[in-house]
């Protein structure tokens, strides 16, 4: 695990009056003020799944996300990304059981919510409107027999009750052509739309309440790889004007060192390696993070050069 850069040397733990080291090693004190905001602080999670025997699926993972940035989660099938995200929005479900760790949920206007302490309707509320996930195979979570005007009303019905009908439908008209879909497909059934549309509208169920942190698990999976630019073209875009948060959680470590500011590599249940972009492709420390580097073909002849950048690339 590398700590050389500000960014991830405040990451996870970083308070006011901490020490931190500098990149030449030498002991420095970072302001209050200089330090990043953060938006969901997670400590020692714990979570397993209760069968026999036993799995382990996240062991004692510490994790800050802050406001504004893409946190890239990295990781082969089964090391536990989803079940992480799920832990931190209150959506695990039976075999599924955290055992030890705290979530605090850093709220502009609330102040710090105990995450693990809400229940019944604190916690229904606090799901959609505070943090929002766009679920792996997203895409196929529409339901196919309701009109995509309906299910992005339940939505507002749920988290909003005192919302006018009339403001609902201005409301899911603006959110549809926010994510590049015709405002008019909102008369449409799911199985109308393409793969990449019924992707975009799932996204902006997301949006639609403007949460501070957005968790997308997969979000371009079973996609072909023009949509999935797309699709994360607008990711970004939408973050720029938001200032939403994003977990971004993919196998597609490339993909990551692309959009993310920061990178999280997750091995057996725990995070083995983290930093910014930039260091993970040219710096990175555990051997895990390097084997992933290397599986991926090359586009050049070079190790890693399957990154792209550039106006001509």
């Amino acid at each position: 695990m590398t700590d050389s850069t500000t960014a991830d040397a405040v990451a996870d733990g970083a308070t006011e009056g901490d020490t931190r080291v500098s990149e030449a090693g030498d002991a420095e004190a970072t302001p209050a003020s200089a330090l990043p905001e953060p938006v969901v602080t997670a400590r020692n999670v714990h979570i397993e799944y209760e069968v026999e025997p036993v799995v382990k699926a996240v062991r004692g993972v510490d994790l800050t996300i802050y406001r504004g940035e893409i946190l890239g989660l990295a990781g082969e099938s089964g090391c536990g990304k989803t079940t992480l995200a799920y832990g931190l929005n209150r959506l695990l479900k039976a075999p599924a059981l955290m055992t030890d760790g705290g979530v605090t949920f850093h709220d502009r206007e609330d102040g710090d919510i105990d995450v693990l302490a809400l229940d019944g309707d604190g916690l229904r509320a606090f799901r959609w409107d505070k943090i929002s996930m766009v679920f792996q195979g997203a895409m196929n979570s529409l339901n196919p027999v309701i009109k995509i005007r309906k299910q992005l009303f339940d939505v507002f019905t749920t988290h909003r009750p005192g919302m006018e009908k009339q403001a609902m439908e201005e409301r899911a008209r603006e959110l549809l052509t926010m994510v590049g879909v015709d405002a008019d497909r909102i008369n449409s059934y799911p199985h109308e739309l393409s793969g990449g549309m019924r992707q975009r509208v799932m996204i902006a169920m997301a949006l639609a309440l403007e949460p501070q942190l957005m968790i997308m698990d997969e979000p371009t999976t079973a996609l072909d790889v023009v949509v999935q630019r797309e699709i994360i073209r607008e990711i970004m875009r939408l973050r720029e004007i938001f200032g939403f948060a994003v977990i971004f959680i993919t196998h597609d470590l490339p993909m990551l060192l692309e959009i993310s500011d920061r990178v999280a590599v997750m091995l057996e249940g725990q995070i083995v390696e983290r930093g910014t972009a930039d260091e993970i492709y040219h710096n990175a420390q555990h051997d895990y993070t390097k084997r992933l580097l290397s599986s991926f073909p090359s586009l050049r002849g070079e190790r890693g050069a399957f990154v792209r950048g550039g106006e001509d690339q």
